[in-house]
């Protein structure tokens, strides 16, 4: 049966390495990006949920989608950044957080999931983070960051408890892509050890690999680049 893909977020480095590889690999009919710097049909915001749904109704025109990626988050912004203190915490910019990290691709969810075909194997999958893990954190800071991909991650467990009930072969997962090259971690990079901070090309095709190997019982869990889970 033919198939699509779908990358959320497609003009961000992991993204649209994700984009370009799954063209290049050519196992979808057709790979959809979508991207709040795109137009038309071609134009998503998290934040809004009328772009969300209108994205979805150009996919929904076939064919139906196998893997859903949501390449997206916000760590920093202007003179925003992630809080290292509670004397840091701003309210306006804990809710943008928490809209870009965990509302939004919910919501992507709340559209995508449903044009997922039953009887067939299809991945949803969303960027989330090692320092999401409650049980792994051990520094804390980082407050509204950490807080809102803990509460993706939260949702992908739901998310794949009641797909399951739907579509029992729907596998959905939160990824850990370690430090990637790109403008979100361009702040945070100089202690990164040596060799630990990847080019979102090698970045995309480690979780692709990843992707590839999931099995319907790693839904509703959070796997780093390696395939290892994360406690959460």
């Amino acid at each position: 049966m033919s198939s699509s893909a779908v990358v959320i977020g497609a003009s961000g480095g992991i993204g649209a390495a994700f984009e370009a590889a799954l063209i290049e690999e050519g196992a979808f009919e057709v790979v959809h990006g979508f991207a709040r710097s795109r137009r038309d049909e071609a134009h998503i915001d998290l934040t809004d949920e009328a772009s969300i749904e209108a994205a979805a109704a150009r996919v929904a025109k076939g064919p139906p989608p196998s893997l859903v990626i949501v390449a997206t988050g916000l760590l920093h912004e202007g003179d925003k950044g992630p809080e290292k203190a509670l004397r840091d915490l701003d309210p306006d910019w804990l809710a943008k957080t928490y809209a870009v990290n965990a509302i939004g691709p919910v919501l992507v969810a709340k559209h995508f999931l449903p044009l997922i075909p039953k009887g067939q194997r299809a991945v949803f999958a969303a960027l989330s983070a090692r320092v999401a893990s409650i049980s792994d954190n051990g520094l804390g800071g980082w407050h509204g960051y950490r807080a809102s991909k803990a509460a993706l991650n939260m949702m992908v467990r739901n998310l794949a408890i009641e797909e399951a009930r739907r579509k029992s072969r729907t596998v959905v997962v939160a990824l850990h892509p370690g430090t990637v090259d790109t403008p979100l971690s361009k702040p945070f990079q100089g202690n990164v050890p040596e060799g630990r901070l990847f080019d979102p090309e090698r970045a995309a095709l480690q979780l692709l690999d990843v992707i590839e190997d999931l099995k319907v019982p790693d839904s509703g869990k959070l796997f780093d680049y390696e395939g290892r889970e994360i406690a959460f």
